[in-house]
């Protein structure tokens, strides 16, 4: 009748079939989610320096992240982005703190007095008495199937930097 190859043939079909359809299933399940989560961000220490040694700090301030992990969630990217207006430019957007945080991690954030992870760079003289830079905080969630999307948190913080650049060490 059919030989080996067939009925192999037919099997893998239906296995992948079966996986596929349960794939989408496992999508559909969670597409409609709101994984938006409200953030709390304040600077405590503002200094605009000229050397790579630029550090900003945070108040202590609990961000319980547990609520965003279901079944379909893996880990999340969050990242924490100042955005201003200068000059040159209308719109920059800096990313200045970044953190993977896996499923079965703690996923309640309580920093206090934490540094910049990356440099806060300008291409000229913008920071400098700029008056309007807003911190945002956002993840991305890497789910087992489906989207990628990219949130922002409710809440943002707005603060000015100094007019003038600092030369001591903080």
């Amino acid at each position: 009748m059919h030989t080996f190859l067939t009925r192999g043939n037919a099997i893998l079909a239906y296995t992948l079939s079966v996986s596929a359809c349960l794939t989408f299933c496992c999508f559909l399940s969670t597409v409609f989610i709101d994984y938006r989560a409200n953030a709390t961000l304040n600077t405590v220490k503002v200094v605009v320096k000229n050397v790579p040694d630029y550090s900003a700090s945070r108040e202590k301030n609990d961000l319980d992240l547990t609520p965003l992990f279901n079944w379909n969630v893996k880990q999340l990217f969050l990242y924490l982005t100042a955005e201003y207006q200068t000059e040159n430019n209308e719109f920059n957007q800096v990313v200045l703190w970044d953190k993977i945080v896996l499923r079965g991690d703690n996923a309640v954030l309580d920093f206090k007095n934490m540094n910049t992870k990356y440099y806060f760079w300008d291409d000229g003289k913008g920071l400098r008495g700029n008056k309007n830079v807003t911190l945002t905080l956002s993840w991305n969630i890497i789910p087992n199937a489906g989207l990628l999307p990219s949130v922002n948190a409710l809440g943002s913080h707005t603060f000015a930097f100094p007019p003038e650049y600092t030369t001591l060490r903080v």
